[in-house]
């Protein structure tokens, strides 16, 4: 496996985004809950597809940037847990 970084949760990344905005203008902006958006700043919930394209067209990026940040901290969170040992399904060529 490829090393991997401690990919930060993408709430992290968002809030950045919203700077001094407050949460219930943000998440009314965005047509979600302040619950919701809260969920997602603090670390609880990840970011769906569909809320990607909500934040891509409230903050001018694109629905991958948020996938992207969502997929790597997935794969760190995966990445850092306890698995038994995988046998290859595949024979190496030489």
């Amino acid at each position: 496996m490829n090393m991997m970084f401690n990919a930060p949760h993408p709430g992290e990344m968002l809030r950045e985004y919203i700077g001094e905005t407050p949460v219930t203008e943000a998440a009314q902006a965005l047509g979600v809950t302040r619950a919701n958006l809260s969920r997602i700043l603090n670390g609880h919930t990840g970011i769906s597809a569909d809320m990607a394209i909500r934040l891509s067209e409230a903050l001018e990026t694109s629905p991958e940037f948020w996938l992207n940040l969502q997929m790597q901290h997935d794969l760190w969170i995966a990445s850092q847990r306890q698995r038994p040992a995988i046998k290859k399904l595949v024979q190496d060529f030489a």
